[in-house]
């Protein structure tokens, strides 16, 4: 009896497993070939390690600078996450975000004597609508003109930060701002604060809240089953009759509009205005995120809070062991390369089909 019952459990959690475990082999695979890179240049692993826990995960301090982190990363991830869905490959969010913070403080000059909620309200919205419109421009052009999204997004991402450049350092430039061009500060009503009891600004809140409603679009509402049919089979799904176009640009659109809301979490709650700073990468890392994540919304906030601990810990990795800024962004980089590899392992091992377990 006991047999009868185990063997139908595992038909059911194991297949369902392949999902958590072949990208947290990945993540592995990705570490331990960062770490033989590391030895090959007379560094030690456990050492880059043990300060990765130290600066992200070990303190209240090291906490508040790893969820400073984790807002925009979660934003840029549901910027890929949300057209995944639909089978598209949209890299361009770095685009959205900076022009979304560029709309964000420009709308706060606007908003000057408002109340801090329409102040706010008018710049979080302003940031969406430019952000959302950027990136539904990539949809549509997928579907009108059938541009590939992947380029198109790159390439508009480009354009973004060189608009967001002219623009700065241009017609929206404060005077004052000498030796590093940015736009007028925004009033203090007019500032996104931190939650009560924690070390972090709001924006990991909207975050959190916006990949569980991200989750229930997708697989809970009839929108999200459509979705879901074209991203397995768009032509099947035009035969079927479903909305293909308007599913394409609307959640290209929906996420665009998520990484211009990170571009305003990073102008209303950080700097206090739109400057060079906003061009951070967030937007690509949020790429690894959503691949990490296997574009699972809830997914998206452990990954979001993993890979910011891993952007929090660069400095003092800089000033220990030695090494360049940038050295985190290898690791994330090598992290990339194992998660796209492993996406020829997914339906290769039989112990991951229901067969396997029902006949034990």
């Amino acid at each position: 009896m006991p047999r009868l019952l185990r063997a139908p459990a595992l038909s059911v959690v194991v297949p369902r497993s392949e999902g958590l475990l072949i990208p947290l082999a990945a993540l592995l695979a990705g570490s331990l070939a960062f770490s033989l890179f590391l030895l090959m240049v007379g560094k030690s692993p456990l050492a880059f390690f043990g300060l990765v826990w130290t600066a992200g995960f070990s303190t209240a301090f090291s906490w508040q600078n790893t969820l400073s982190q984790v807002s925009p990363l979660m934003f840029a991830a549901l910027c890929v996450a949300l057209p995944a869905r639909l089978g598209l490959v949209v890299i361009g969010g770095e685009g959205a975000i900076v022009l979304g913070g560029l709309a964000a403080a420009v709308a706060g000059t606007v908003a000057v004597g408002w109340s801090p909620t329409m102040g706010l309200g008018l710049m979080a919205l302003s940031a969406m609508a430019i952000g959302g419109g950027w990136i539904a421009t990539v949809g549509a052009l997928r579907i009108k003109r059938g541009v590939n999204e992947t380029i198109a997004s790159l390439l508009m991402a480009y354009i973004a930060i060189a608009l967001f450049n002219h623009l700065v350092e241009g017609p929206f430039r404060d005077p004052a701002s000498l030796n590093k061009p940015s736009t007028l500060p925004l009033a203090e009503s007019l500032r996104v604060g931190e939650m009560p009891f924690i070390s972090a600004h709001w924006g990991v809140l909207v975050g959190i809240v916006a990949c569980i409603a991200c989750w229930v679009l997708i697989e809970r509402t009839t929108l999200g089953f459509a979705a879901r049919i074209a991203g397995d089979n768009l032509r099947a799904a035009q035969v079927q009759g479903l909305p293909v176009g308007k599913l394409v640009i609307g959640f290209t659109a929906l996420g665009g509009a998520f990484a211009g809301l990170a571009g305003f979490f990073e102008v209303a709650a950080v700097h206090g205005s739109a400057n060079g700073s906003l061009i951070a990468g967030y937007g690509y890392t949020g790429i690894l995120v959503a691949f990490l994540a296997r574009h699972n919304p809830l997914a998206i906030i452990p990954v979001a809070i993993l890979l910011g601990g891993f952007a929090a810990s660069s400095g003092l990795i800089q000033r220990r062991m030695d090494l360049p800024d940038a050295t985190i962004l290898v690791f994330q980089g090598m992290i990339f390369v194992a998660i796209l590899l492993s996406e020829t392992a997914y339906g290769r091992f039989r112990i991951f089909t229901p067969a396997y377990w029902e006949g034990r």
